[in-house]
């Protein structure tokens, strides 16, 4: 029987590829957008980990989610310098949530606030991303928009507490086999990394209708 870090990979493995190549992802690391579309997107990605990591301390010793929170994941400083770096110091004032990051981030807290395991669908989802696909769009942005390597403006790919990606991304996997859940449980979990794929692809699409190609 396959273990649950297997079966969580293989059924979302669908909406994983859509949201992967999505126009938006596709034409912004194709150097086809500006990098007002690459501060947007940033600034989207706030509020998603907004909604991830100031709900994390309550789930901290929670039998389910509690092992997956992790001081070395998180995001938030590293974005906020990435938005000082790309909107300059009062990027703050400018922040506005798109609808479908909204519905993103609501999800987030709901399932953080009444559903743990929910909440590890998200997390899952998240960062075990930015430790894999991340490092692509910081390699692009790198080259598309001449940021330092590793420096301000792609900070949030660049996880300095975690020197060995391939080894942490084991141990989670590990994590996600012992998760303290039953087999209906476990369900519900896959059923609930799907629909974050879902939402995020609802970002990538909104996005996209705001930075449309000009013909």
């Amino acid at each position: 029987m396959d273990s649950f870090s297997a079966l969580i990979r293989t059924a979302s493995h669908e909406q994983h590829v859509e949201a992967e190549t999505s126009t938006f992802m596709s034409d912004l690391l194709g150097g086809r957008l500006g990098m007002a579309a690459y501060a947007r997107y940033t600034e989207q990605l706030w509020f998603v980990y907004a909604a991830l990591e100031s709900t994390a301390e309550h789930l901290a010793t929670h039998p389910v989610a509690g092992p997956f929170i992790r001081p070395e994941l998180l995001r938030l400083p590293a974005l906020e310098r990435d938005l000082a770096h790309l909107r300059g110091a009062d990027w703050r004032s400018g922040l506005s949530a798109l609808p479908a990051t909204r519905a993103y981030a609501d999800r987030i807290r709901q399932c953080a606030e009444r559903w743990p395991g929910g909440y590890v669908a998200h997390h899952y989802t998240r960062y075990l991303g930015d430790l894999s696909g991340g490092q692509i769009i910081r390699d692009r942005a790198e080259k598309t928009w001449g940021f330092a390597k590793k420096g301000d403006g792609v900070r949030f790919y660049v996880f300095e507490q975690i020197p060995n990606p391939a080894a942490f991304k084991r141990g989670y996997r590990e994590l996600l086999d012992g998760v303290a859940a039953d087999d209906l449980e476990k369900q519900r979990i896959v059923t609930e990394c799907k629909t974050a794929f879902a939402l995020n692809t609802g970002v990538f699409r909104a996005l996209g209708e705001e930075f449309p190609l000009s013909a």
